[in-house]
């Protein structure tokens, strides 16, 4: 029901309720019918049952195969390995999980725990979730609106609605019925929502919506009933699980037909088969991938990015829309004003303050020098009598903002504005209070669109401000102050450069004064204010943040779409839009969420792709618009702060909260919160996201080149007439030293120069694109055919310890193929062979534990192994080194090229 749209009779009529309140017997029955005012939460898992959701991973499952396997062949350390790896993944996608049902109490604690209503005709406090439709409930400053409300009566009433709209000044609430159905809800000028906060004036309201049934319940029904989607790596590491996992059975099949056909025996077939099965599966994976997102959260926290859900890191990498919030993320959250009208010439604001800081007299920028001769400095709080003084000091004195103890600005955004730029142009107010004290006020009030204010001045008189509407103002004006007195007002003119001005998405406040001897015996609105002399009219928005143009420009050379979404009006958000470079030109569409909500499904996914800015948005309509993005196959960020963008920040790929003026429920719901509410953190952490899913994509390069390189050697031995080169134990011991300690290491290498000139990797891109499996499968076969070739050398000229050259000359050949493989196309003496110690140390012990199991004489039984000679060490070194040199002439090449 559209109750914005229906008069007061008309909705007290339909609540079958009075002014005087229900009777409390009736609010009883009511009560019974439509329960309680609360919101409802959904069926929750068990803690044991989201548990053990945990091991339903396709991967985590190959892997409990493996464990088993292992566990046949009396592999202990392999098992332990295995099951920790299980352990604690399922630990950390718990912990994950249950910090997301917050999301649903933080949204529960914005309700208001106490209520006063009118029952019976009598005042009576009660708690919130008592109340029914028909209730009138009372509302002042300070309180939080307990229930959806059609206000009745309105006192110079705003309400704080910037959890639910994304309006950054408060609401200024009224009671005349609206006629237009479509209508934003920060634009439901006579309603009052659940969980909003009443910040000025007082007003009553009949109940119309309780519960569930609120915008706030229905902001809680999305929540619950809209799922997280999966990180792309997720389903990257997903798909490669159920690949590898049929590929491995495949293969161990072949291995074991071929060594039977050979004549070898099948209890040793059957090992090495299983072995390789063993072997093939990258166990370390998942504590890589694990570590890595770790490390990457660990170090975005540096760069004030908190990451909540550990996946979100590397989502951030494949992100190629950012749909932002405009308050606070791409502006700075704070009024300012940016232009200045005064005795005919406009001019910005900061160049006078530019001014005042270099100690000249204030605005000496704007008008001729006979007039600066003429101004005296603003502090000595002497007469103003230039137009632009008195600008300056109707901004500071008719202003009910102000500075606490500790300096901090207090009161309304516009009114600090003022404040701010007042002070900036040398207008203390405290200094002028002292000479220019306030003695009576006429506050602002909606329907007015102004308020006045009278101070005593030095000539022991009285003068009065008003501020307000410029098209009000000027019909209470009989002329304007220039600097020759004052002069006939030019409506046609003042109006076309407030009009040009407000074009450019400012907020136009104008300013007038009228001399008094007497304060009038009337204070009242047609006796105050008119006859006013116009001093001119300020231009007020909230700026854009100034690093933000620069982090939309990075966010397109790395090919992602910056999509503005904000709940301001068209024209304030096409400003700000073109001034940090989101559009480019005045052509490019605009959408309202009026707009929105008429357009079909289909025809707005066909025009999603290509609108950049959105203006008076409903909360699910932010859902709508990401929603249509994935249906197109994009990967999603989506920013915001308010109780509206949870359900939309819980779909996105990746959600993002705002630290410091989110709502702890968009918190709760989103992936990573900004500590600092910046745009340019954003990026830092898409490159952040990039660097760690390159890393993660090397570590499965190297695993799985060096799994191959063991498979080719074992899968080719027979066709070349040469005895099987390693044993299960050689294969464990290669799957559990060299995977580990080197691939964890490739977690911490820093960002590819040009990472941010590349365009995001596909949705759909396979993990192994981009050339990474023909490098598993050539450098594999390479590093096989080196081994073999090893095995073949020492078996022909006689050497005995030929199986432990294969199995010294495999291990350390993944050690050069870990080292050559940090960039994708920098040699590794570009980046410089120490710039990641954790890799190099894990080298240098990787080596040293291989060489103790050739030369430890306790150690030789254990892994079949002989001590070798200096010469066949020296062969086998030598041979462990093509691979590092043959990968290391790929990426010359690759540079050519490029």
């Amino acid at each position: 029901m559209r109750w914005h749209q229906k008069g007061l009779k008309e909705v007290v009529e339909d609540l079958r309720t009075s002014l005087q309140g229900l009777p409390t017997e009736e609010a009883r029955r009511r009560l019974e019918e439509y329960g309680p005012n609360e919101l409802k939460e959904g069926k929750k898992k068990t803690l044991l049952g989201r548990f053990l959701d945990q091991f339903k991973d396709f991967m985590i499952i190959v892997l409990m195969a493996a464990a088993v396997i292992a566990g046949v062949m009396g592999e202990v350390n392999s098992i332990i390995a295995i099951v920790v790896i299980i352990i604690l993944n399922a630990i950390i996608g718990f912990i994950q999980e249950y910090r997301a049902e917050k999301a649903m109490a933080a949204l529960k604690m914005m309700a208001a725990p106490f209520a006063t209503v009118l029952r019976d005709g009598h005042h009576k406090t009660l708690p919130a979730s008592e109340l029914v439709p028909g209730d009138i409930v009372l509302l002042e400053a300070g309180r939080i609106v307990p229930a959806d409300l059609r206000l009745l009566e309105s006192s110079q009433l705003k309400v704080e609605e910037a959890a639910l709209t994304g309006e950054s000044v408060p609401a200024e609430k009224m009671t005349v019925q609206l006629h237009e159905e479509m209508i934003p809800l920060g634009d439901r000028r006579n309603m009052a929502y659940k969980g909003t906060v009443v910040s000025y004036g007082r007003g009553k309201g009949v109940v119309v919506g309780t519960g569930m049934e609120t915008e706030l319940g229905r902001i809680a029904t999305m929540l619950q009933t809209e799922e997280e989607v999966k990180t792309p790596l997720q389903k990257r590491l997903a798909r490669f699980g159920q690949r590898l996992a049929i590929a491995v059975i495949a293969l161990c099949v072949i291995i074991f037909a071929v060594g039977i056909m050979r004549g070898e025996t099948p209890i040793l077939m059957l090992l090495t088969a299983i072995s390789l099965a063993v072997a093939a599966i990258p166990e370390a994976l998942p504590a890589v991938v694990t570590i890595s997102l770790a490390l990457g959260a660990r170090k975005m926290v540096g760069q004030n990015a908190l990451i909540r859900k550990l996946p979100a890191v590397e989502t951030l990498g494949s992100v190629t829309y950012i749909c932002t919030d405009k308050t606070g993320t791409l502006t700075l959250n704070k009024m300012t004003v940016e232009e200045i009208y005064v005795d005919g010439l406009l001019t910005p604001a900061l160049s006078l303050t530019e001014r005042v800081e270099e100690g000249a007299a204030p605005f000496t920028g704007m008008i001729d020098e006979t007039q600066e001769r003429r101004l005296k400095p603003a502090a000595t709080a002497t007469t103003a009598d230039s137009p632009i003084n008195c600008l300056m000091m109707a901004m500071a004195l008719s202003n009910d903002a102000a500075r606490d103890a500790n300096g901090n600005l207090i009161g309304d955004p516009t009114e600090t504005a003022l404040l701010v730029a007042a002070e900036k142009a040398g207008f203390d107010k405290k200094v002028w209070e002292e000479s220019h004290p306030r003695v009576a006020e006429i506050p602002f009030d909606s329907d007015r669109k102004m308020m006045t204010t009278f101070h005593k001045d030095l000539s022991g008189g009285y003068t009065s401000f008003t501020k307000g509407g410029v098209e009000v103002l000027l019909g209470r004006s009989r002329d304007m102050a220039c600097s020759l007195g004052t002069k006939a007002i030019l409506a046609e003119d003042i109006l076309g450069v407030s009009e040009r001005m407000a074009a450019d998405g400012l907020r136009v406040l104008a300013l007038g004064m009228r001399k008094w001897d007497l304060i009038p015996a009337e204070t009242t609105s047609e006796a105050v204010e008119n006859g006013l002399t116009l001093l001119g009219f300020v231009g007020i928005m909230d700026p854009p943040r100034e690093e933000a143009k620069e982090s939309v420009s990075l966010c397109k050379s790395a090919g992602i779409k910056t999509v503005m979404i904000t709940g301001d009006h068209p024209i304030t958000a096409r400003t700000i839009a073109k001034r940090i470079g989101i559009i480019d030109d005045d052509g490019e569409e605009v959408i309202t969420g009026t707009h929105l909500e008429r357009l079909p499904m289909d025809e707005f996914e066909r025009k999603v792709e290509e609108i950049r800015v959105y203006a008076r948005v409903a909360p699910e309509q932010k859902l709508k618009i990401v929603k249509a993005l994935q249906d197109k196959g994009q990967f999603v960020a989506m920013t915001g702060d308010g109780v509206n963008d949870a359900p939309a920040l819980k779909r996105a790929d990746i959600g993002v909260a705002m630290g410091i003026t989110g709502t702890d429920v968009s918190k709760e719901a989103a992936h990573m919160i900004l500590l600092d509410d910046n745009f340019a953190t954003i990026v830092k952490a898409v490159k952040e996201g990039r660097r760690i899913f390159d890393n993660i994509r090397s570590f499965i390069k190297y695993t799985m080149t060096s799994n191959s390189g063991e498979i080719w050697s074992i899968l080719l031995a027979p066709f070349l007439g040469l005895p099987i080169p390693l044993l299960p134990i050689h294969i464990l011991w290669i799957n559990l030293v060299t995977d580990g300690l080197p691939g964890l290491a490739l977690a911490a290498e820093d960002a590819d120069k040009g990472i941010m000139k590349r365009p995001p990797r596909h949705p759909q891109e396979s993990i192994f694109a981009h050339g990474l499996g023909i490098s598993i499968i050539w450098v594999g076969l390479l590093m096989g055919g080196v081994t073999l070739f090893t095995q073949a050398w020492a078996i022909r000229t006689g050497h005995s310890h030929w199986q432990t050259m294969a199995f010294t000359v495999l291990c350390l050949s993944q050690m050069g193929h870990v080292l050559a493989i940090r960039s994708e196309k920098e040699s590794l003496f570009t980046l410089g062979i120490f710039s990641n110690r954790p890799l190099i140390g894990a080298v240098i012990l990787t080596f040293a534990l291989q060489m103790a199991t050739i030369y430890v004489p306790f150690l030789q039984p254990i892994f079949k192994t002989e001590s070798l000679t200096f010469g066949e060490l020296v062969f086998a070194l030598a041979m462990s080194s093509v691979v590092f040199i043959a990968v290391e002439i790929e990426k010359y090449f690759k540079r050519r090229s490029r």
